[in-house]
């Protein structure tokens, strides 16, 4: 940690706190996220915030090409300039939501290559906890899809998504419709330069080669899923009622056609369950009109 704060005084930069920065300076947590990776030396890998640059320099020599995406321009002329020697690494200052997928990996991949669906490449990620969720959606629902995750999150946040039936929230289910979550180390705050307030988790999510669920209308699904967690506390009946805009008596009717109980709550439904709810209920008169998914 006295390195880094050595480096950073070197360099007059501070952690941005706006921006979420806390610099990972653990050397076991370092270790662990590029174990996760499983990386091979073809490997195409995207890293979302490579900050001052020290699991990059893991990357880079495991992975085929490591694409850093860097929103903080100071950061990214640094890592430019440290890496310049790197032949397989570019860095792009930029919002990774605001560029596409196909966009990152052209730096890269062959033009003619990038048309393939089931072009495989890897993510790796020191996610701001402020966009934990956006950046997961974000590559969860990419065309194509990375082949695995890992990325370093929120313990609660990790805890949550890697959740079993019983205690499921939307976020747990929108990762496991897509993937296999698992918390692979707890790390400690004091592993950060500047600490955050919270203990973070190392998340490895392998992701699916199609989803958990054969669903015709994802965006539609994903609403109705939405509506079941509206009023999480509440029994079913009463959470669909409210976030279908629905009487209790039609929500009851769904609930009985799908063999649910209709004492039960969101959080004790399985994927496949909320299949069932999806399937009796996508094809009734209730979800035309559903439109975009609502987040």
């Amino acid at each position: 940690m006295e390195e880094t704060q050595r480096y950073l005084r070197r360099l007059d930069l501070k952690a941005r706190k706006k921006l979420g920065q806390h610099f990972l300076v653990d050397e076991e947590a370092l270790a662990a996220v590029a174990e996760a990776a499983e990386l091979e030396p073809d490997d195409v890998v995207i890293e979302v915030g490579p900050g001052l640059g020290v699991l990059t320099d893991r990357l880079v020599k495991q992975a085929g090409a490591v694409i850093a995406v860097e929103l903080d321009d100071r950061l990214a002329e640094i890592l430019k300039k440290k890496m310049a020697s790197v032949k397989n690494f570019t860095v792009l200052n930029r919002d990774i939501l605001k560029i596409a997928p196909q966009e990152i990996l052209s730096q890269a991949i062959a033009a003619d290559a990038l048309k393939d669906k089931t072009l495989s490449y890897k993510v790796v990620a020191n996610l701001p906890y402020y966009i934990t969720s956006a950046v997961l959606r974000y590559f969860l629902e990419a065309v194509p899809q990375p082949s695995l995750m890992v990325v370093m999150v929120q313990k609660e946040v990790a805890e949550a998504i890697a959740a079993r039936q019983g205690k499921m929230s939307l976020l747990s289910t929108s990762v496991q419709f897509y993937g296999l979550p698992e918390i692979v180390l707890i790390v400690p705050s004091d592993s950060f330069y500047p600490p955050p307030e919270v203990d973070s988790a190392v998340l490895k999510i392998m992701i699916y080669d199609k989803p958990a669920l054969d669903i015709d209308d994802i965006d539609g699904f994903f609403n109705l899923v939405r509506a079941g967690f509206a009023a999480s506390r509440k029994q079913l009946p009463n959470s669909l009622a409210q976030g279908l805009k629905c009487s209790k008596e039609e929500a009851l009717s769904l609930l009985a056609e799908a063999q649910i109980d209709p004492k039960r709550r969101a959080e004790t439904l399985s994927l496949e369950e909320w299949g069932r709810l999806w399937k009796i209920y996508g094809s009734s008169s209730h979800a035309d009109g559903s439109g975009a998914r609502q987040d």
